[in-house]
């Protein structure tokens, strides 16, 4: 099967209006690469911006959806041992279904718990060939429980939002292990006790291109 994914475009501009990290948010946002739950004044001290001016940057990137934090709880059978088998999903719909309506079918879902919390470990919308489609990781004990998830509770429920025929194709991949997440964490490699690595270079970690602020002190 070949297959070609087109992601949705994310805005190129924040509601604020921001369009491109200085050279001290760069600092404070690799080291918050480094450890999310660092304090301002943390750092301050590691990167020699003012503590005020800190917050100040941080506070800004926060409100601006640019910077957030999240908390990995490893539930697969290399962490707590819950889920043994992870399995993407390609759910590619008919055309006519939209983005609109696949993302109204998310805002219902309730704000509690619910078997897709439980399971689905991660899922995008995307496009395939003119089509929209569900990219979902779906976890499950095994690869039995997997399939009987996603056929007995996820697809019905997709159908009863969408009409009945408007899944034109499902297929699947079956994931063996993470190795890269949100570009900076390579799991095998640069991660120890929770953390990147402190030998770990702060070259290696990207935090977006250089905009024209450095050009223009260069040139």
């Amino acid at each position: 099967m070949s297959v070609t994914f087109r992601p949705f475009p994310l805005p190129l501009i924040s509601p604020t209006g921001m369009k491109e990290l200085d050279e001290q948010e760069r600092l404070i946002v690799r080291h918050l690469v480094r450890d999310p739950r660092e304090s301002d004044n943390g750092i301050g001290e590691a990167t020699g911006v003012n503590v005020r001016t800190v917050g100040r940057k941080r506070q800004r990137l926060e409100q601006a959806g640019i910077l957030s934090y999240f908390t990995h709880l490893d539930l697969s059978a290399r962490g707590t041992g819950q889920f043994g088998a992870r399995h993407l999903y390609i759910i590619k719909f008919r055309i006519g279904i939209t983005y609109k309506q696949l993302l109204q079918d998310i805002q219902r879902e309730p704000f509690v718990r619910s078997i897709f919390t439980e399971l689905i470990f991660e899922s995008h919308i995307a496009e395939i060939d003119g089509n929209l489609a569900m990219l979902l990781f779906i976890d499950g004990a095994d690869e039995t429980s997997i399939v009987q998830t996603v056929q007995e509770q996820l697809i019905p429920s997709l159908l009863r939002n969408h009409g009945a025929n408007s899944i034109e194709s499902v297929n699947t991949i079956r994931v063996l292990a993470p190795v890269r997440t949100m570009r900076n964490y390579i799991q095998p490699v640069n991660m120890h006790a929770g953390y990147i690595k402190k030998d770990w270079p702060d070259d290696a970690i990207y935090v977006g291109e250089e905009g024209k602020e450095k050009e223009e002190k260069e040139s």
